[in-house]
């Protein structure tokens, strides 16, 4: 039987990086153990930008920050094994995958548990009604668009407010998709303010605080859904309900850690969370088993995944060594959701804070909490712009996903989708970066590769 010195489940921004992480602080083997044909984990569906601002300063799509990622654990000398799906984990460290190769057996000196989290289900909330075509989870309907080329719907209803839910709204919307509602059961919303600004606010999709869907109607295809008010203990009040026809309706409903191999283990698991549970050094109740990232605690930015990641590799690494382990970083919180903003004031996207800044008729900017934050507040004021993130279909039917080399002014963005799904991406290779269509619109501005191909 092989063995490595540190052995990593789940080949994410987590466990990308606490490969890094593990080899940097003197680990000689690790494997990365990825089931997916790719490394990068959900980063490769998640077309949209605003990664990497706390991790690598600088506005990425998932597709780009994967890679990156992927590259830094690749360069410090790590095994990356893909299509390996891992079925066994004993507290004594021996490792069983599947893979293309067949049935995989490795003991590992120390084991970085990085496998990430599932979507809740309609099951799992249990709306009633009938079971037609056309629900999806968010995550799922971001699968099948952003990476198949399929579309969903065309008359959407979305049930949450969780951030997946807000970047599907407006990547429907630039789909040519109507979005009807977005239904939040909490009185103010669950995603970050700046994917509510960006996702539901510049395209006027309506959000329904204090609501749930109370039931599905539709035999073959979902026909319609009914949306209920709630009362102060979170039951639909009577005559309150409001039917809503539709074809989909997208789930956001939440996220579940997924610790199967942990339990498996013997791993200590939170009861209300499924969390994998760890001190503060990443360490699990199983002496050489260490878990990060969504696996241990759902957070709101990869950036957060991936400083979690580092830390449980290079406490992974010491532990093989007899070393002393190092904390896990403090700025590894979740992001603290604020509500809805007043009205007047102008949610910052330059940063995941999302300040709430306010423009005075003299131009004087207040509650920014950096220079970006005014210089933000001001080009809003006076003509607002988005980076617009989207696909182009190569000639062998696969997406590309891209980008504009700048922002556009916003009421440009959904003129600019709906032409850009007419024009095929250029044949052969293509890497990260490149310039495939030149100021395609006549705005200086070009479109640009956000992945490989």
């Amino acid at each position: 039987m092989k063995q490595y010195d540190v052995v990593i489940i789940g080949g994410g921004p987590g466990g990308l990086a606490a490969a890094k992480g593990a080899k940097e602080n003197g680990a000689r083997s690790v494997l990365v153990l990825e089931r997916d044909s790719r490394a990068g984990g959900i980063l490769n569906q998640c077309i949209h930008d605003g990664f990497g601002l706390i991790r690598y300063g600088s506005m990425l799509t998932g597709p780009e920050y994967a890679l990156r990622a992927e590259k830094e654990a690749r360069e410090t000398g790590a095994e990356l094994l893909t299509e390996a799906m891992v079925t066994g984990l004993t507290p004594d460290r021996v490792v069983t995958a599947v893979t293309r190769q067949g049935l995989l057996q490795v003991k590992a000196g120390a084991v970085v548990l990085a496998t990430g989290c599932r979507e809740r289900t309609r099951g799992a909330i249990a709306i009633p009604g009938t079971r037609p075509a056309g629900i999806y989870t968010a995550g799922a309907a971001q699968n099948l668009m952003n990476t198949k080329n399929l579309m969903v719907g065309k008359r959407v209803v979305i049930l949450g407010s969780g951030d997946i839910g807000l970047i599907m709204a407006r990547r429907l919307t630039l789909e040519g998709a109507q979005v009807l509602a977005v239904i939040e059961a909490r009185e103010q919303p669950s995603g970050l303010e700046r994917n509510v600004s960006q996702c539901l606010y510049d395209f006027g999709i309506p959000l329904h605080l204090g609501h749930t869907i109370t039931n599905i109607q539709g035999r073959k295809r979902l026909e319609a859904v009914t949306m209920s008010r709630l009362d102060e203990n979170n039951r639909p009040i009577p005559g309150t309900e409001i039917v809503i026809p539709c074809d989909t309706l997208l789930l956001s409903v939440g996220l579940i850690p997924e610790n199967e191999i942990a339990a498996q283990a013997g791993a200590e698991l939170d009861p209300v969370t499924n969390g994998t549970v760890t001190d503060s050094f990443l360490h699990t109740s199983v002496p050489g088993i260490f878990a990060c990232g969504n696996s241990r605690k759902v957070l709101d930015l990869a950036d957060f995944v991936s400083l979690q990641g580092i830390t449980a590799g290079r406490n992974a690494a010491a532990f093989g060594q007899g070393l002393p382990l190092e904390p896990m970083p403090r700025e590894t919180s979740n992001a603290m959701a604020k509500g809805l903003p007043k009205p007047g004031t102008i949610t910052c996207i330059r940063c995941p804070k999302g300040c709430r800044v306010t423009v005075s008729p003299d131009g004087r900017v207040k509650g920014n909490g950096c220079p970006k934050g005014e210089e933000y507040a001001l080009q809003e004021v006076k003509a607002p712009q988005r980076v617009l993130t989207t696909t182009l279909l190569a000639p062998d039917g696969s997406l590309i996903p891209v980008k504009t080399s700048g922002p556009i002014p916003k009421d440009q963005v959904s003129v600019w989708a709906e032409k850009l799904r007419t024009i095929p991406a250029p044949a052969g290779p293509i890497r990260p970066g490149q310039i495939l269509l030149r100021d395609p619109f006549g705005m200086k501005v070009d479109l640009i590769a956000a992945g490989k191909h």
